[in-house]
């Protein structure tokens, strides 16, 4: 009987513990995790594609821009500066910077318009005149063409002579009118002895390539004044600008030493600069005559050697 009560209480307590791990389990099964709710009513981000463009500001006209494409004015360009736009259109750099106000030379912009002439001064571009003959040299046509018409004239004047009573003497011819110098009327003189390498190419050189030794003379080829005189304008080393009058300047290019100073009053033959090979290959001097600006074939204006 013993065994018996033993063996009853332990399969009381194999019940007992048999429903208690069913409960655990189904407590264990009822507590399952719960997966997280997106809240719909929250806010949501939208991302602006990075191509969008944003407002952009309203652009400053530049300096001058209502006065682009005007006579008289210029629109600046990549890589110029106000050296040379003044050596382009025949002006001393310094007036440019003083009739637009510019206090630093190097703080102008691409696109800004300047004024390039003196105000109240006429802009319209003077034309090139034709190129004259040297000195000494005749047309042949000249006299050949002459001689017929002096011919035919003589044997028209000795019949109408015969008509004509002797008392009435032929009318005086008109006096010529009295010479006045122009601006083209300089009197050139070559900027150094040496030979001529390089001739002048418009679209190359500009002007003359004048080779000799280091330290020969450069002298001013016509009374003037010095606009210029420094290494700032990249190709032509030491540099020297003469302004002449409103039409010419010259420019005397890859000195070694220079002699005067901006705003000097030079006369012709002066010496003004020492040849040298600055921002060049070879000593030479190159030497450029400019008309309103535009380069022209130096060998036009210089007398003949």
């Amino acid at each position: 009987m013993k065994f018996t009560a033993n063996s009853e209480n332990f399969c009381r307590l194999s019940a007992l513990l048999s429903l208690a791990m069913v409960a655990a389990l189904a407590g264990c099964a009822s507590s399952t995790h719960r997966a997280p709710v997106e809240d719909r009513k929250a806010p949501v981000a939208v991302d602006v594609p990075a191509s969008a463009p944003a407002a952009e500001a309203p652009k400053t006209p530049l300096p001058g821009s209502e006065n682009a494409g005007k006579p008289g004015y210029y629109t600046i360009r990549p890589g110029d500066t106000l050296i040379r736009i003044g050596l382009d259109n025949g002006q001393n750099w310094r007036d440019i910077a003083r009739w637009n106000g510019i206090e630093n030379p190097n703080l102008i912009e691409v696109g800004q318009v300047l004024r390039i002439a003196a105000p109240g001064a006429d802009a319209t571009p003077v034309a090139t005149p034709r190129p004259v003959a040297p000195a000494g040299r005749v047309e042949n046509r000249s006299l050949e063409a002459a001689a017929a018409p002096a011919g035919a004239a003589a044997q028209a004047t000795a019949a109408s002579a015969a008509a004509v009573p002797a008392a009435v003497a032929p009318p005086a011819p008109p006096a010529a009118a009295p010479s006045t110098e122009t601006e083209d009327s300089l009197n050139w003189a070559w900027p150094a002895a040496g030979p001529v390498a390089t001739g002048f190419d418009e679209a190359r050189s500009k002007g003359l390539a004048i080779t000799g030794k280091a330290g020969d003379p450069v002298l001013a080829a016509a009374d003037g004044r010095v606009v210029y005189a420094g290494s700032g304008l990249r190709g032509y080393g030491n540099l020297v600008i003469v302004k002449h009058n409103n039409t010419y300047l010259t420019a005397y290019a890859h000195n070694q030493t220079l002699l005067v100073k901006e705003d000097q009053a030079v006369r012709r033959g002066q010496k003004i600069a020492e040849m040298g090979s600055s921002d060049a290959e070879r000593v030479q001097l190159h030497f450029e005559i400019r008309r309103q600006g535009k380069p022209i074939d130096p060998a036009r204006l210089l007398p003949p050697r």
